[in-house]
């Protein structure tokens, strides 16, 4: 009877995982999603604890579990709860390195129970007969739970400045080479199957984490969305592997949900800056590199624009579009930025957002901002609805957003970022762009946007631009 409910323990959170991942598709049911996760990962949880039996035994140590469940369920809060938008992406990255540590810790718990299965503290010469799938299983964690890992250590660091763009002539063979030689030392180890060659193993261990700090090091700033969705991907199949190891249907399929999830975003976000995955991993661009395009002074001039006219000229448009990017979440800016959606609805103005699938840091970092401001879900336009209506758009203000929003992408076959589709905001009648100054964005590539004819620059902090802006609207 313990075990049927214990399977239906697994089989609620089995279904929960799946009705969560399709309900986080749409910002307006993504919260009760991860809610409803959230509670099915809780019951097959406490389920494992109090029903699963092995031997007829009862896993027991309850105050180590429970306790570890505390002091996570701690750091976790605390870090979540007191994390500001803008370091979201890198407090992502973090986490789901925590899931790749897991993973890789099973599974050298395993292996030491594969070494040590006949007698307690007695390392036994062979592994047990028909233990080489096992053993499959447990390297396929280690080598991809620990990548994940020490890739995702290495991506937060970037992402928070700490860690800066490092690569070195020859460094895509050298990572080619490392990743060839952890293969071959786990089909030796297979073959030879032998426990006293553990060594072997935790030399795969340590060669594992080096190639995921060198795996992410060389790769630029503007690619990051899409190395943090390539990790998450590796730890959902890492976390899948430990579902295999204990035959655990619940872990399995979350694994199977979070390695499927990440590699289908992974695909998406490439499609989105129209490069291959090889090219984001081998031709990176970014970070803190320069970018190839002149300086500012020998493009053109920029025309500069005041609050007042901007004022004037938002309050008597019929339609305005806004462009968020990471100046935005940088400044704080997304509760100001609501304050004048609201003021020019009240003055009889459409007001849109356009959202680029690589605005930001992560995926949905701009429509997670927003949210936050209780800025209305059908507000947010995706690219290709927001292209749609840029030509019949009076007025668009870029507010910090930069590389999505180039031209270059489309007409310079030299950029990097050459073939990325972007937002056509030059297709307005009007464009004023919010920046600190002229520096290029987090690909370091130079936007000829700033010096069109249609376009003029508003410099300034977002949040304190659009707070005087929205008094100047007032006061009209």
């Amino acid at each position: 009877m313990e075990l049927n409910v214990l399977t239906l323990c697994y089989l609620f959170g089995s279904v929960t995982f799946i009705l969560g991942l399709k309900m986080l598709s749409n910002p307006a049911t993504a919260r009760r999603g991860n809610l409803l996760a959230a509670a099915g990962m809780s019951v097959a949880i406490l389920g494992t604890i109090f029903l699963y039996e092995e031997n007829g035994e009862r896993l027991g140590n309850y105050g180590w579990i429970f306790g570890g469940i505390a002091i996570g369920t701690i750091i976790g809060t605390l870090a979540a709860r007191k994390v500001k938008m803008t370091a979201m992406p890198e407090m992502v990255s973090l986490f789901n390195g925590m899931g790749g540590a897991c993973a890789a810790l099973i599974s050298i718990v395993e292996f030491d129970h594969l070494a040590y299965n006949v007698i307690p503290g007695f390392h036994q010469e062979y592994l047990p007969e028909g233990a080489a799938g096992f053993l499959i299983i447990v390297l396929l964690g280690l080598i991809i739970g620990s990548i994940s890992f020490a890739g995702s250590v290495i991506a937060w660091g970037k992402l928070n400045g700490k860690i800066k763009d490092f690569s070195f002539k020859g460094q895509h063979i050298f990572n080619i080479v490392l990743l060839l030689v952890i293969v071959g030392l786990a089909v030796f180890l297979i073959v030879e199957s032998r426990s006293s060659l553990s060594i072997v193993f935790y030399i795969i261990f340590a060669l594992s984490l080096l190639y995921g700090v060198f795996f992410v090091l060389p790769i630029g700033g503007a690619d990051m969305p899409v190395v943090i969705s390539l990790l998450n991907s590796f730890t959902g199949v890492a976390a899948a592997c430990g579902g295999f190891l204990y035959d655990n249907k619940v872990m399995l399929t979350g694994g199977i949900l979070v390695g499927a999830a990440g590699t289908l975003l992974t695909i998406l976000m490439c499609k989105a800056m129209n490069r291959s995955l090889a090219n984001v991993l081998i031709g990176s661009f970014g970070g803190s590199k320069a970018g190839p395009a002149a300086a500012a002074g020998e493009q053109g001039h920029f025309k500069e624009i005041n609050l007042n006219d901007t004022a004037v000229v938002m309050s008597f448009a019929n339609k305005v579009m806004i462009v968020p990017g990471y100046g935005l979440a940088v400044a704080q800016a997304q509760h100001a930025c609501h304050d004048l959606e609201k003021l020019l609805e009240s003055k009889g103005v459409e007001v849109r957002y356009a959202i680029h699938p690589v605005a930001g840091r992560m995926p949905g970092h701009m429509n997670v901002l927003l949210a936050e401001a209780d800025v209305s879900y059908e507000k947010l336009l995706e690219m290709e609805q927001a292209n749609e209506e840029f030509p019949s758009t009076d007025v668009v203000l870029i507010l910090g957003a930069n590389d999505v929003v180039n031209p270059a992408a489309k007409t310079d076959t030299s950029s990097p970022i050459y073939g990325m589709p972007i937002l056509d905001v030059e297709l307005a009648k009007s464009v004023i762009v919010n920046k600190r100054s002229m520096k290029p964005g987090y690909a370091g590539i130079e936007n000829d946007l700033f010096f069109r004819s249609k376009t003029s620059m508003l410099f300034g902090d977002a949040k304190k631009v659009l707070q005087e802006l929205v008094a100047e609207i007032k006061n009209l």
